[in-house]
């Protein structure tokens, strides 16, 4: 994957959907809800302030973080790899 990010966003890798509910039905494809957790694959140098200074991210790569359902643009790799660039303000927390 040759993809950097620029200014505060970020590419992610959204982590798969859930086959099964809590009660062990099995889901099919069409039913399954758009995944909100990812891992942080690449950043950029951060957003620059007003007087152009760079305030470096608070993320960084290997990061899981939540974020929001409809968040970031899909892109795929010449791979096949599907990955989401957004900005860092539409991640909601980092998981510990």
């Amino acid at each position: 994957m040759n993809i950097q990010p620029l200014g505060d966003r970020v590419v992610v890798k959204p982590l798969e959907a859930e086959d099964k509910t809590k009660g062990g039905i099995v889901l099919p494809d069409t039913a399954k809800e758009k995944p909100q957790e990812g891992k942080i694959v690449a950043v950029g140098k951060g957003k620059i302030s007003d007087d152009g200074k760079v305030l470096p991210l608070e993320v960084k790569v290997g990061d899981r973080i939540l974020y929001g359902k409809y968040s970031g643009t899909e892109v795929t790799t010449k791979e096949g790899e599907e990955l989401l660039i957004m900005r860092e303000e539409d991640i909601f927390a980092i998981i510990k």
